[in-house]
Formats: structure tokens, sequence, C-alpha cells
């Protein structure tokens, strides 16, 4: 399984609901990497969205604690065991885990490869990635040039969990 996120130089993943910054090339390299796929995220997340509306072009699985809880085009779940159900039906390089942190939290430990676009700047957050670079089983595999947006330098990068 994958997970794909975009951090600041501290790990850093939103604030306030909002993503830190928007970048169109992160968006665009989101949209190849995920389009087609499987993706799966939380509530919260989703309602951050244009309209609300799962991703097009992509089966959207949505995972939510409320039992009404309801979303045209997506598939709705209410717990880790219903997740893990429903995604028994797709092939694990087809999932991409996409936030928000307690659904990266909840489910790092499911993924083999990261894909993660690391921004070189500090910005002012509520919610966190876990740091792959201070976690043993998890070492970078990958790292695009130097991409810059206006005065915004950051990074492609791909982490993969280390085989026992």
């Amino acid at each position: 399984m994958n997970l794909i996120v975009a951090v600041d130089e501290n790990w850093s993943i939103g604030n306030k609901g909002e993503l830190l910054v928007r970048i169109p090339a992160d968006h665009k390299n989101f949209r190849q990497e995920t389009t087609g796929k499987v993706v799966v995220l939380g509530r919260k997340t989703l309602e951050t969205f244009p309209q609300g509306l799962p991703l097009k072009n992509r089966t959207n699985i949505i995972l939510s604690s409320r039992q009404d809880y309801s979303v045209k085009d997506a598939v709705v779940v209410h717990d880790r065991q219903e997740l893990e159900e429903e995604l028994s039906k797709y092939p694990e390089e087809q999932i991409y885990i996409i936030g928000g942190e307690s659904v990266y939290r909840q489910f790092l430990s499911l993924c083999s490869v990261a894909h993660v676009t690391k921004i070189d700047r500090a910005y002012e957050a509520d919610s966190y990635f876990p740091n792959l670079d201070e976690m043993p089983e998890w070492e970078l595999t990958g790292r695009s040039d130097e991409q810059v947006y206006f005065d915004i330098t950051y990074h492609f990068l791909r982490y993969e969990r280390k085989k026992n």
C-alpha cells in the first residue's frame, strides 16, 4: 500500500483544516500518481475538497465514525476492520492513503511506499505527519532535483519500508 503527502521541513501537513501551501506541480504529481487508483481518506479531509466531493477518476474510500455518513460516488467505511475488508478487494499497489493526520497515523504501518513532497520551509501548523527520517523502518530511496514555485523550494521524495 502507498501513501502520498506534502510536508514542510517540520513534517507539518496542515493548519486549521487547510493545506499549508498550494503548489501546482505537487497537485499535478498527486493527480498523476492517484488517477485510476484507490484513495483512502478521512471525512474531514474530504470536506476540504472543492464542494466536498470525492476525487474524480479514482475509487474514493472515506473513513468516518459517523454511522449515518454517506457520500455520493464514494464508499464509506466506519472503522479499521471495515476498511481492511474493503481494501482486500484491490491490489495493494493500487491503494493510496491520502490523509488527514489521523488516517495517516492509523495506516502508516500498512504502507510500504511513501510519496512525500518535502517543502523547504516551516509553516504555522496544527497537524503533522510522522517524521520518516527518524523511523528506522523507512529509508529514502528516491529524490527529485530541486523544484521551485515562486520563492518555495521543494523535492519529491520516495521512501520505502525496509524489508526484514
